[in-house]
């Protein structure tokens, strides 16, 4: 009996404790939710790009945070108290992170249709090359089209003894 009145005052001293977890003010030059999304999606595709080629980003001498803050007017400090702040306010930080979350989503799907009409590019640029050089071709009696065969393999051969 004496042990289940232990552990229920624990249980409530525990609680009660949590309670007066202190929220952060509210800075006076608070971010915007709007800035700030922009703010941490630069600033996670700045820490991508470090992370996926890290001396070819270090070489480009781009300091990825100083450059958004300096980039959008903030300083660390304003960020890291306004960060603070939307953290301990779950719902705004949420909706702040969504926004984030669906902006990359936005881009990928720019990037995929870019990549997408690019390689149509290529292969119609391909196709058009074939069709050239088929035309050019049909356009040459046999004669002609042994001759271009021959420089051809010359050039070939040249560029071969020149390689060695």
């Amino acid at each position: 009996m004496f042990k289940k009145i232990i552990l229920l005052f624990s249980i409530t001293v525990v609680f009660v404790a949590c309670q007066d977890i202190e929220k952060s003010e509210k800075p006076e030059n608070l971010i915007s939710e709007d800035k700030m999304v922009d703010v941490i999606t630069e600033i996670s595709l700045l820490q991508s790009a470090r992370n996926f080629n890290k001396r070819i980003f270090e070489n480009t001498g781009i300091e990825g945070q100083e450059y958004v803050f300096e980039k959008y007017n903030i300083d660390s400090l304003q960020f890291k108290r306004s960060n603070d702040y939307y953290a301990d306010n779950y719902e705004i930080y949420q909706r702040i992170y969504d926004s984030v979350k669906k902006g990359f989503e936005r881009m990928k799907v720019k990037l995929d249709t870019l990549q997408k009409q690019e390689q149509r590019l290529k292969d119609s640029i391909a196709e058009a090359k074939r069709d050239s050089l088929r035309k050019v071709k049909d356009s040459l009696n046999p004669q002609e089209e042994r001759e271009i065969e021959r420089i051809s393999d010359s050039m070939i051969n040249e560029k071969d003894s020149l390689d060695r």
